[in-house]
Formats: structure tokens, C-alpha cells, sequence
């Protein structure tokens, strides 16, 4: 009776810390599996200065999960990586936002609070890296005087569905592209 006894409260347990670290186990397990994520900057005058990470910062009552760029409106934003325009899309807080997928399928780069997309630029469109895509903008719940990128990366599932997959936090990546850049020069 003691063994099972034991075995409940054993089964209960690690039900419950699977149920509180779940989700951080996740993210710590998909940080350390990740294969590296060499991008380019979504601005071409972006300085490491104009970095904040704030990916694990509340807005609106949920973990941010992204970067905001503060740039002056109509800023040329280009496409961080080689890939596919998946998804163009307007939402109450993105406001105008471009979700791309990167050419093999593992990576969506999503860029927010667009002003406008380039000319031309439509779903399922390939880009290259450094093609301009968009331009800096206030739309969605962005504030009409901060202009900015919110730029977020995020893992796909195996379903390869825009609007899911496992957040990563684009600003250590975005601090090694821009180091890269500078030890090139």
C-alpha cells in the first residue's frame, strides 16, 4: 500500500512540474537545439546601440516575445534572409505585417506596424536577403508618435503554419549580425 501510495504522489508531482516548467522547458530545450540563425539586420543603419531586448517584457498583458526598432517612419526594412513572403497581413495590433519564411522551411521572421510594403510585394513572392519589403510604420497598437519594427523569429512547427511555432529571441541574434558586420568592415 506504501509503494502505491508513494507512486500517486510521485505520478502527481511530476505531473504538476511538467505543468508549471512545461512551457519554459520548451523554450529552454528549442534554445539549445536551435541550429544557429544567421540573419542580416532589417535595417541598414541599425546600431547595436538601438537594440533593447524586451522579448521577455509584458505588453498588453503578454510576454512581448519580439523586438521593437525604433526608426524614423518610412525607414526602408529589408528581409533579414533568403526566403518566402508566407503571409501579408493586417491585425488590430500588428497592424500591417509581413510574415516570412526562410528558404528551408525552419524560420518565420515576422515584421510589424509596417507604414507600407514595397511595391510589388505580394504572397508567396521569394525574397532575397537585404531586398527592401516594407517601410517603418505606426499602424496597429503602435503609439502614432514612436514609430518602429517589431520584429519577432519564431521555430515552425512541423505543421508550417505563419501564425505558429516556438518564439526565439531575436535580440542576441540580431547583436551577433550586427558584430559580424562590424568585424567585417
Amino acid at each position: 500500500m506504501k509503494s502505491c501510495d508513494w507512486t500517486l504522489r510521485t505520478s502527481a508531482a511530476i505531473l504538476f512540474l511538467a505543468f508549471i516548467f512545461g512551457p519554459l522547458c520548451k523554450q529552454i530545450v528549442a534554445s539549445v537545439a536551435e541550429p544557429a540563425v544567421h540573419i542580416a539586420p532589417p535595417i541598414t543603419s541599425l546600431r547595436i546601440s538601438d537594440l533593447h531586448d524586451s522579448f521577455d517584457e509584458l505588453h498588453f498583458g503578454h510576454r512581448h516575445e519580439a523586438i521593437d526598432i525604433m526608426e524614423p517612419l518610412g525607414t526602408p526594412i529589408h528581409a533579414v534572409d533568403d526566403g518566402t513572403i508566407r503571409k501579408l497581413f493586417l491585425s488590430r495590433a500588428g497592424g500591417k505585417t509581413i510574415y516570412e519564411f526562410d528558404n528551408a522551411g525552419l524560420y518565420c521572421y515576422y515584421y510589424a506596424h509596417l507604414d507600407h510594403y514595397a511595391d510589388d510585394l505580394r504572397e508567396g513572392m521569394p525574397v532575397i536577403r537585404g531586398q527592401v519589403i516594407g517601410y517603418v510604420g505606426t499602424t496597429g497598437d503602435a503609439s502614432p508618435d514612436a514609430a518602429q519594427l517589431h520584429f519577432a523569429i519564431s521555430r515552425l512547427d512541423t505543421d508550417r503554419l505563419w501564425w505558429k511555432g516556438t518564439p526565439i529571441n531575436p535580440y542576441p541574434i540580431l547583436l551577433e549580425a550586427l558584430m559580424r558586420i562590424s568585424s567585417s568592415v
